[in-house]
């Protein structure tokens, strides 16, 4: 194993690479994504005490520019029963805005499981179907001249994104549901969601290098609030305004193999209920754009209204292809009105194995959690195992890159468009 002296090293370096892509040759002009990708991933977690909803995704996503014209791109996520599309037009309305227009929708896209203080209550709980259509700007802040290079840090890309749409949830009820416990009714909303992205992280389990700081506002509009549950005893709010912002850092040390990522994310909801607050737990990092993961818990297990979030990953490579992996999150919770519990402050920590192919066209891992301080009937603590496989059907065999190379793909990267994946789409 490398020694500990030579990680410090590789932290030092990856500042250095940071600095170092100022000086790419590959500007960075598109707020699209402009890479082509073709990924099946599937993600599972799997509590070994308690019982709590599934949770797990499987998926295709595909990206292509150039899709029937060079500046229109088509972006697909394909579940086995949910599906988002979007086409964007790069520089439709300027040199340095993009617009698109995407399409959701399916079934169990918006299932609602009532966890409290550790119990999932399946007679709360319900099914949601959902559709949904909008449309979206990407604006870059800060383009460079043709064929110039970045040289400072404020031409590290700082993107805009506006995006505006319709969303219907249709609720059902699931087999376990209470017969005296009233659904909501279907909910159709609009909202907005703006946000800057300085940076960006691409779609991956491990993306080679990232970089991103970002903060962001959605507020909806639902036109059915109104009361459910037991004798109306919890609401659905006419309006909703979220807030939340993201600082991530990751590399690939090439000079001892390891990978390391770190996250500290934030957020806050005003006239929050259930269906609108953040929920924190579990360990997959591919469920949706910003996940918000802490290991050992279930999936989703705690609702906030206000959050902060640390999270990290390590890797250290041992024999071959694998790599030994430690992770580990904490976050301070102020719990949603009628979801509270004990304590606010939630840690946990895991461990694993990892393999990556010779072309790293496949990555599996496979890990234990523990959630210290989750709440179970024996007391705190609660452990799960999960795993994660990626697919990456466009990875060909290939001399190792160089780090010029590498410096130049992450500029090229950071400028990914915004990924949206499938948050609870397998709940029953």
């Amino acid at each position: 194993m490398k020694s500990l002296a030579s990680l410090s090293w590789g932290v030092g370096r990856f500042l250095g690479v940071i600095v170092s892509l100022l000086a790419a040759s590959l500007p960075c002009r598109a707020q699209v994504d402009p890479v082509p990708r073709q990924l099946v991933q599937v993600g599972y977690n799997q509590p070994i005490q308690g019982k709590a909803p599934f949770a797990g995704y499987a998926f295709y996503y595909h990206n292509e520019p150039g899709f029937i014209r060079p500046n229109w791109t088509l972006r697909a996520a394909v579940a086995p029963v949910y599906g988002d599309f979007e086409l964007a037009f790069r520089e439709l309305i300027s040199p340095q805005t993009d617009f698109a227009v995407g399409l959701a929708g399916g079934g169990l896209a918006d299932n609602y499981a009532e966890i409290r203080n550790g119990s999932w209550r399946r007679e709360e709980s319900f099914l949601g179907h959902a559709g949904e259509i909008n449309s979206s700007v990407y604006h870059l802040f800060n383009p460079l001249p043709e064929g110039s290079s970045p040289t400072s840090l404020s031409e590290v890309p700082l993107q805009g994104v506006l995006r505006v749409g319709f969303r219907e949830s249709f609720f059902a009820r699931s087999s376990r549901t209470a017969s005296s416990f009233d659904i909501p009714e279907d909910l159709p909303m609009g909202f907005v969601r703006a946000g800057l992205r300085w940076g960006g992280r691409e779609p991956l389990m491990r993306p080679d290098v990232a970089v991103e700081l970002s903060a962001w506002y959605q507020g909806q509009a639902r036109f059915a609030a109104g009361d459910y549950g037991f004798a109306g005893d919890r609401s659905v709010q006419p309006s909703v305004h979220q807030f939340w912002a993201r600082a991530l850092a990751a590399n690939s040390f090439t000079n001892t193999g390891h990978y390391l990522e770190m996250t500290l994310t934030a957020g806050a909801v005003l006239n929050e209920d259930r269906l609108s607050a953040f929920r924190l737990g579990g360990t997959l990092p591919l469920a949706a754009e910003f996940p918000l993961m802490l290991p050992g818990y279930y999936f989703e297990e705690l609702s906030a209204r206000r959050f902060l979030l640390a999270d990290a990953l390590l890797t250290q490579p041992v024999i071959g292809r694998w790599d030994l992996l430690g992770y580990g999150g904490t976050a301070l919770v102020d719990y949603t009105s009628g979801l509270e519990q004990p304590g606010q402050w939630h840690s946990g920590v895991g461990g694993g194995i990892g393999w990556t192919s010779s072309n790293a066209a496949w990555q599996f891992m496979i890990g234990y959690a523990w959630g210290i301080d989750a709440m179970r009937d024996e007391g705190r603590g609660a452990h799960n195992v999960g795993f994660l496989v990626q697919w990456d059907l466009r990875r060909r065999n290939s001399d190792s890159p160089s780090d010029s190379q590498r410096i130049q793909s992450m500029v090229r990267r950071l400028n990914a468009s915004s990924w949206r994946g499938f948050n609870r789409l397998f709940q029953k």
